[in-house]
Formats: structure tokens, C-alpha cells, sequence
């Protein structure tokens, strides 16, 4: 389980975010004020922060000086969106830099990249019954026996992994896991999804969606 340390002084957006991430992979903490950030990151461990930058007490970059002393990750999460804004956070240190407003799913797919980029995953996600995910060595296992899956097919059952229950458009599938444009042609999408639910006898669970794309029901 990662710890994320939430910096957002506006409560609703603080509470939205917390409500995404808390569970079974990531445990959350938050802070009102940058000076409040400090305090916690000096008390306990965090694996990263995502952090905006107009908070009272202590701003942004004031708290990102703190957390790199600390080698914490950090990622900027802020209205503050232009060129000039993302080029200053990135050159002091932030490892990624989102912009208000944002799309939760978009914040846990970076969330989550972060993380690895900076070795602090290293858990294993499982799908009851049987299938177990390192993320670390991005290995799959069926019980207990691997599967060889492609790279697309790996980040395909990630993706739905981590958003369990949820149905994902075939657009915003293949722009997360292709990381390009949605040009309406579905084979490449349904051709991966199929020969990865074959794999791991997911059949009856990842199930298309009429209209919309593919669900994974747990």
C-alpha cells in the first residue's frame, strides 16, 4: 500500500480525490495549508504529494523544497496552467504536472505512473479469485502459474484493474493505453481485449458494453 499525501486547501477537491484513491492500494492523508503539509510529511512516511501550489501558510514550491529534501515524489495539481507555470514546476523538481480541472481517471493513471517511474510500487494487485498482478515486475500470475501477456494486454488489464465495476469508453481505452487519438476504428481495441480475456479466463467478467466499450465486474 502507497501513502499519498494530499496538499489542497479547497476541501471539496481534497475530498473527491481521497475518496478516488482510499482502499486497498493507496491510504491517504491530507493537509489544508503548506505548513500543515510539512508537519505530516515530517511525522510519517509518504510515498508521494500531490501538491498545489496557491496554498496559504506555505506555497507550493515552498513545500516542494521540503519534499525533495525529503526524496519525496511530488506532483503539482493546480489551476495554474499555463506553459510558463508547468515549465517552472517541472524544472524545480515536480516528477508531473496536472492542471484544474482534471478527470479523476487521469489522475490515477498518472498516479500510478509516478510511482513506478519512481520505484515506490512494488505491491502486488489481485483480482479474486486467482489473478495477481506485480506491478513491479509487470508479471501476471493465474493461480499461482504466469502469464505471458503483451505489453498492451498488461496496461489493457491495469487499466481495468483499477477501475473495477466502471465502463470504460473504447476512446478513452485506447488514448490511455495506446497514448494517442481516438480515430473510431474498435478492432485494435476489441482484438487486444479479447485475446487478454482469453488468457486469463475472464469471459464472463469483462463483459462488452453496449454502445460504450467494456466493463470488468467484480
Amino acid at each position: 500500500m502507497n501513502k499519498i499525501l494530499i496538499a489542497e486547501d479547497e476541501s471539496a477537491i481534497a475530498n473527491l480525490i481521497r475518496t478516488a484513491l482510499d482502499g486497498p492500494d493507496y491510504r491517504c492523508g491530507v493537509a489544508a495549508d503548506g505548513l500543515a503539509a510539512c508537519d505530516l510529511l515530517e511525522a510519517e512516511p509518504f510515498d508521494l504529494v500531490l501538491l498545489d501550489i496557491m496554498l496559504p501558510g506555505a506555497d507550493g514550491y515552498e513545500v516542494l523544497d521540503y519534499c525533495r529534501a525529503l526524496e519525496v515524489p511530488v506532483i503539482f495539481l493546480t489551476a495554474k496552467g499555463t506553459v510558463e507555470d508547468r515549465v517552472k514546476g517541472l524544472r524545480l523538481g515536480a516528477e508531473d504536472y496536472i492542471t484544474k480541472p482534471f478527470e479523476l481517471m487521469e489522475l490515477l493513471a498518472r498516479v500510478e505512473t509516478v510511482l513506478r517511474r519512481c520505484g515506490k510500487t512494488g505491491r502486488v494487485l489481485s483480482l479474486p479469485p486467482d489473478i495477481q498482478i506485480d506491478t513491479a515486475g509487470r508479471t501476471v500470475r493465474r493461480g499461482g502459474v504466469p502469464v505471458a501477456l503483451t505489453a498492451k494486454e498488461y496496461e489493457l488489464l491495469l487499466l481495468f484493474v483499477q477501475n473495477k465495476n466502471v465502463a470504460l469508453y473504447r476512446d478513452r481505452i485506447y488514448e490511455k493505453v495506446w497514448g494517442e487519438s481516438y480515430l473510431g476504428d474498435s478492432r485494435t481495441v476489441d482484438l487486444h481485449i479479447q485475446r487478454m480475456r482469453k488468457k486469463l479466463g475472464l469471459e464472463g467478467r469483462l463483459v462488452a458494453v453496449y454502445k460504450v466499450g467494456y466493463r470488468l465486474e467484480v
